[in-house]
């Protein structure tokens, strides 16, 4: 075979090779958040999960007022009636659905509840900061207070993009620090990668 056709088959065994990995999707490994579409769509209602403290308070009822803790679950569990799976409800929708069971069960003939967050369930930061680990979470934190808290970035870090991995997603994602300060929610796992250059 001469040079010329033999430059021509690898040619095109190469365009083949590009053509069949062209058309494939994108896996959501590959791909990067940024951070002004996160805070976009962060909540502005509070849904409680596992590791939130509640204030759970029945009027004329001090046996039953408390701070409980939201099971590993996601559930409730008070005095005199069964749990109540309460991962993803806001704080009021639980007082809500406390009253209706102590209600039910002919505990309290008209139940008033009010329910409150005393204690958030904590953020954790691992990588490339001074101090990794678990940390209290406080309303309205930014992915710079988080670092902040964990004592700084360590020389090495990579200040552009991190691991980001919400409670309530499968898997971390890669999230690009575009600008806005990232806000962080209770349950977190950040990683700060080491940078390469």
């Amino acid at each position: 075979m001469s040079r010329i056709s033999t430059l021509a088959v690898a040619c095109a065994c190469g365009l083949a090779l590009v053509g069949a990995t062209a058309g494939k999707p994108a896996t959501a490994r590959d791909a990067t958040l940024l951070a002004s579409q996160l805070n976009a769509g962060f909540a502005t209602a509070y849904r409680v999960a596992a590791g939130d403290k509640l204030r759970i308070s029945v009027f004329d009822e001090p046996t039953l007022t408390g701070e409980y803790q939201i099971g590993g679950g996601g559930e409730l569990a008070m005095p005199l009636i069964e749990a109540i799976p309460a991962g993803g409800l806001t704080p009021t929708e639980v007082a809500a659905r406390v009253a209706e069971k102590l209600k039910a069960g002919g505990y309290v003939l008209v139940p008033r509840v009010s329910a409150e967050v005393v204690t958030n369930r904590p953020f954790y930061i691992l990588g490339e900061v001074k101090l990794p680990g678990e940390y209290p979470y406080s309303g309205d934190m930014t992915f710079e207070q988080a670092v902040a808290r964990a004592g700084g970035f360590s020389p090495r870090a990579n200040k552009s993009t991190i691991l980001l991995r919400r409670q309530n997603w499968t898997s971390a994602q890669r999230v690009k620090l575009d600008g806005p300060a990232l806000k962080i929610a209770p349950g977190d796992t950040i990683t700060v990668r080491e940078s390469f250059f």
